[in-house]
């Protein structure tokens, strides 16, 4: 794994616990994790079951023990670390947003299909894809419970930013993060909006807007632990991103419209990712803060029956969930990274593309790309790609 920060610990945790609940076709060996700072990486691996450290990416991917590298980096270096690993033949897994740009994307996707013409494969984390209740939605839909798609309103909400005194951080610079709240939630709510419903944004009309243009520098270093000091440096990217969308039709169906918010000034909201699908049978609501439950309305009873209810996502027969607890015994927010490890090794181990692939990913960068060019072009409707 290279990296070890918030998404570092929370991989970890998927790597460590998957083959201990579910019966991979592959045991994984959590060999190496690689940092920059010998000394912090060193400390990480110790903390989270890892059997060494190392400094040096460029190394470990060259090891002939190493077989799959999770990349858990800023944005800014996805790209270099992604293709060399997957020309160095290494199956790859990547956090999201694939990259910062559609040029590197592009290059990543290049690398991919490169690497699978040899068995190679490579998958970019779009984590609550595997939560339960998100995955059972997929199914309501592709079994037809809702009908046509009509409408999709998608909202990632969180308030950590709503400081005007809090520190820089390398996620509010451009040439690190390569968005602010559009890459790092949006990016989220774009893919769960399209894996659920099977329909892909074609055309985006959008508003990036940048609330807090200036923040204070920490003492050692952005993005280190440290006292702020009286410096102060200029936030680049936007905090919230707000668009509509236009999802192409499937073959003789309709277009569907959709709404999108992405925000980190969304005061009292911590980790708000909520997704309502409407169709002609039928309706779906998801919450992340309550990522146990999924609301569904069946349209097609009897007036007197129908309403939203609530359908707690515990059971045995509900995706992912068999190995785990009885019904009724909730998972949590790292058990998503558990079920990506048991996809992922499943994956390589049947020779199969895992899916999302970093074809899908570079279309999440297409739509990302095309919200900027609409919020730069005062929200003229863009085409995505």
């Amino acid at each position: 794994m290279i990296g070890y920060g918030f998404m570092g610990a929370a991989h970890s945790q998927g790597w460590r616990v998957a083959p201990r609940f579910f019966d991979l076709p592959a045991q994984p060996e959590m060999a190496v994790l690689v940092g920059r700072n010998a000394q912090a990486a060193q400390a990480a691996a110790d903390k989270w079951g890892w059997n060494e450290a190392a400094s040096d990416w460029r190394e470990v991917i060259t090891r002939d023990d190493i077989d799959i590298i999770d990349i858990v980096t800023p944005g800014d270096s996805h790209a270099e670390i992604a293709i060399a690993a997957l020309d160095a033949g290494k199956h790859v897994m990547c956090e999201k947003p694939l990259a910062n740009t559609v040029e590197e994307a592009l290059a990543m996707r290049d690398a991919a299909e490169r690497a699978a013409a040899k068995g190679v494969r490579s998958m970019v984390g779009f984590t609550y894809r595997r939560v339960p209740a998100t995955t059972f939605a997929r199914q309501l839909v592709a079994d037809g419970r809702l009908g046509d798609i009509r409408q999709v309103r998608a909202a990632y909400r969180q308030d950590w930013l709503m400081d005007a005194d809090g520190p820089m951080t390398w996620r509010l610079q451009k040439d690190r993060a390569g968005s602010g709240s559009l890459g790092d939630i949006g990016a989220h709510a774009v893919d769960l909006a399209e894996y659920i419903t099977g329909l892909n944004v074609e055309k985006v009309s959008g508003l990036l807007e940048t609330i807090v243009t200036e923040r204070p520098l920490l003492g050692e270093g952005i993005g280190l632990s440290g006292t702020a000091s009286t410096e102060r440096g200029t936030v680049d990217v936007d905090d919230v991103a707000v668009f509509s969308g236009r999802f192409a039709a499937p073959e003789g169906g309709f277009s569907a419209v959709g709404s999108f918010e992405a925000t980190r000034f969304a005061t009292g909201r911590k980790n708000s990712l909520t997704i309502e699908v409407s169709g002609s049978l039928g309706a779906l609501a998801f919450d992340l803060e309550r990522l146990n439950e999924l609301e569904f309305y069946d349209a097609t009873l009897p007036s007197t029956e129908q309403g939203f209810r609530t359908i707690l996502v515990t059971e045995s027969e509900h995706p992912y969930l068999a190995p785990w607890w009885p019904a009724g015994h909730m998972l949590g927010y790292e058990h998503g990274f558990s079920h990506q490890v048991v996809d992922f090794v499943t994956a390589v181990r049947d020779g199969v593309s895992p899916s999302p692939s970093f074809d899908d990913g570079l279309h999440v960068q297409h739509v990302l790309d095309a919200v900027t060019r609409s919020s730069d072009d005062s929200g003229r409707w863009t085409s995505v790609g």
